[in-house]
């Protein structure tokens, strides 16, 4: 697995010297070696690497990454340019066009967001092959709930996008009365009706950090030509 380098590292450290992270690491290493396994050993990270700590200002969870060859690089919701973009990003895309006008994009590619300071976080962040949730259960939840506990920690007010029950449930690491914690049902398809059409939650983020003087977000992510 490719080494975390920028002010996550300092912060996440201790959970490097814990036995589950040891056990983690071979469990993944095993994985690696005998199955498909995504995303590829370096973007593993890539959530980190793309939103440094001290610059973090949204936080969106998803579960675990996509399962399909080419798809997952480490950012929750994103897959690579050139990929059919997956009904959940789908009806994401839908609500930021009722939202805030976004047109939608010819790609699902949400780098952008990641370096205006979007943490894109899968609470479990590998998945063998066409097997959603095989990585489920081995330790990453210990690694990405460790996480969520250092972000409710900043001082710097922080929004926390909690779409779907899963993501609801890690509200109990969050109490830092700083923080907005915006919730609502997930948007894949099953479910997307029951609240997270309509939701708002892109614009009711940016008015938060902007009554705090900090600069919104530019959701609009742009066609790849």
């Amino acid at each position: 697995m490719s080494a975390i380098s920028n002010d996550w590292l300092d912060a996440l450290s201790p959970e490097f010297k814990k036995p589950y992270y040891k056990d983690l690491f071979l469990k993944i290493t095993d994985e690696y070696a005998h199955n498909d396994v995504f995303p590829v050993q370096d973007d593993i990270f890539n959530a980190y690497h793309h939103t440094p700590l001290s610059e973090v200002k949204v936080v969106i969870l998803g579960q675990d990454p996509y399962h399909d060859f080419n798809q997952s690089h480490g950012l929750c919701f994103s897959v690579k340019p050139g990929i059919k973009v997956p009904p959940s990003l789908v009806n994401i895309y839908k609500e930021l066009n009722r939202d805030l006008d976004c047109y939608i994009p010819n790609n699902g590619y949400l780098e952008k967001w990641a370096n205006q300071g979007v943490l894109l976080l899968n609470t479990v962040l590998t998945v063998r092959a066409h097997s959603p949730q095989s990585h489920a259960g081995i330790g990453w939840e210990n690694f990405t709930d460790s996480t969520l506990k250092i972000l409710n920690e900043q001082d710097s007010p922080i929004i926390f996008m909690l779409w779907g029950k899963p993501a609801q449930l890690k509200k109990r690491l969050l109490n830092n009365p700083k923080h907005l914690i915006l919730e609502s049902s997930h948007p894949s398809p099953l479910s997307v009706y029951r609240g997270f059409e309509g939701c708002r939650h892109f614009s009711r983020a940016n008015i938060f950090l902007i009554s705090k003087g900090i600069k919104p977000i530019d959701w609009q992510i742009e066609n790849i030509v």
